[in-house]
């Protein structure tokens, strides 16, 4: 037989004294796809920033590629000489320029001037037609559909293969890191089909995925880490979805759903036929005073939940607020922002806060209007009320005129959760609220909700983290492809939360 297109041995990897990698080893066959699974933290991504020169791995490990010792650390972008290929959650790809331009980039950039265009959509043409993708290579990319643009991605992944191939003769090792959590379920065969003609030209597939069912139907075999550690390879066709999900959570399943909890408090919002990109027709309740957990795997759709809500992406459904119903198709941020709404998003810097600004700023910006006194801004009154949030949330340093950058990650989250709560709403709505910050700010947050919520606040909290959940949460729904597929009651636990996730039959009522 061939060797393995790649073999890892003994790879560890720690940080600050923790090991993320205790010493795994696996190996990936020519012609196979190969899942790699586990649950949040189990080391996948770590091993594939290994694998793409991004993390130095501690002393000891070996890496072979088509049975060949390769040198580690890899260095940053050497994986190509090798022969993979990466392709991640964000594909990788430039919005602003068409599906030529985005094959081609590495051709256009560093061949020979002037641009030989001709050829250049003669080989984008080539490369789409191989793996029959019926995309207009002068289409932009942030015009085509997410099935498309992850199809492209997969081809411009593959060329590089094929070139490292025909330079070599040996076959490469292309890694999908969660390929298809955004994709509509239709389109998730398209994408399928274009892997397996990767592999039937001798390529292998590492395919990291949190759906079982998808790696029940496109894997061979299937590596399951569990804290870092590999705890079983697999032959897929010898498993069975109980199977799996016992290797990843490291116990067997309950037979049946907990029924739904009932709660004694006086329930504040209710939403019916809440619906948007990955969310499906759904109904919830929430108690004032409660806080309610929302998770599921990755693009199951409990994360876009709070922005239907908040009015921040497009949907559907019907809001009831204290009895009064709302429109959520027609509800934007200004609107949910009077009616006692708040949202603290999860890309903190991207759509939380402005870091060049500086923290005064960014804690009042919803509120300037307040400090306007004949058409001009009152800051000395912006900067003592500032530095009084700054001490009531501890914010260190307690500085209103810093930069929001000049911040730890931990105290710039306090910021934007002291900008919201400060306004005292009625319903807060959070996305990964101590997502990238240190255990001690964690449960500084904690505290905040926990003190909100028992002054009547109603708290949403949309969590990968069951830890965080079990710990805050007086409920805790589980979605599976966009539906509520379970209700966990107050301090569930945070292996009855994961195992939840693994769900896959939605309920035939949810409240």
């Amino acid at each position: 037989m061939p060797p393995p297109v790649l073999r890892v041995e003994g790879i560890a990897k720690t940080f600050g004294g923790e090991r993320a990698l205790v010493g795994i080893g696996f190996d990936v066959r020519p012609g196979e796809v190969h899942g790699l699974l586990g649950r949040n933290g189990s080391g996948k991504s770590t091993l594939v920033k290994i694998l793409a020169g991004y993390h130095v791995p501690d002393p000891g490990g070996r890496l072979e590629i088509n049975g060949e010792p390769v040198d580690l650390p890899l260095r940053p972008g050497d994986f190509r000489r090798h022969g993979l290929a990466f392709l991640h959650q964000n594909l990788g790809l430039v919005p602003s320029l068409t599906v030529l331009e985005n094959l081609r980039l590495d051709s256009i950039t560093r061949g020979a001037r002037p641009i030989r265009w001709r050829a250049e959509r003669a080989a984008a043409a080539a490369a789409l037609g191989r793996y029959e993708v019926a995309v207009d290579p002068a289409a932009r990319i942030d015009t085509l559909a997410p099935v498309d643009r992850a199809l492209v991605a997969i081809v411009r992944a593959v060329e590089e293969i094929r070139r490292a191939h025909a330079a070599t003769g040996r076959p490469g090792l292309l890694v999908l890191d969660e390929p298809t959590p955004f994709l509509p379920r239709t389109s998730v065969g398209r994408l399928f089909a274009l892997v397996r003609r990767i592999v039937a030209e001798g390529s292998g597939v590492i395919f990291i995925s949190h759906d079982i069912d998808e790696v029940l139907e496109i894997t061979d075999r299937i590596t399951v880490l569990r804290d870092g550690d590999v705890v079983g390879t697999r032959t897929t066709s010898a498993v069975s979805h109980g199977d799996i999900v016992e290797l990843i959570v490291g116990r067997r399943l309950a037979a049946t759903q907990r029924a739904p909890a009932a709660t004694a408090r006086a329930t504040f919002a209710e939403v019916s036929d809440l619906a948007g990109r990955s969310v499906q027709p759904t109904r919830l309740a929430i108690g004032a005073g409660e806080v309610l957990g929302l998770t599921g795997l990755i693009g199951s759709g409990y994360a876009e939940v709070p922005y239907l809500l908040f009015g921040a992406r497009p949907g559907g459904g019907l809001l009831k607020l204290a009895d009064a119903p709302y429109d959520l198709a027609a509800m934007t941020p200004r609107r949910a922002l009077a009616l006692g709404m708040a949202l603290l998003p999860g890309d903190r810097q991207g759509a939380g806060g402005i870091d060049t600004l500086p923290v005064v700023d960014n804690l009042f910006l919803p509120d300037l209007a307040r400090f306007l006194r004949h058409g001009r801004l009152q800051r000395k009154v912006m900067m003592q009320e500032a530095a009084q949030i700054g001490r009531r949330f501890e914010v260190m340093p307690n500085n209103p005129v810093l930069p929001l950058s000049a911040l730890s990650g931990g105290n710039a989250q306090k910021v934007l959760l002291a900008r919201w709560m400060n306004r005292t709403p009625r319903l807060l709505l959070l996305d990964e609220p101590t997502q990238g910050v240190d255990v001690g700010t964690r449960q500084q947050i904690f505290a905040f909700l926990r003190t909100a919520a028992a002054g009547g606040m109603a708290v949403v909290c949309a969590s990968s983290d069951a830890e965080q959940l079990a710990e805050i949460c007086d409920r805790v729904l589980v979605f599976a492809r966009g539906r509520i597929v379970a209700e966990l009651d107050a301090a569930p636990g945070k292996d009855a939360i994961a195992e939840a996730c693994y769900a896959t039959t939605p309920l035939a009522t949810a409240a």
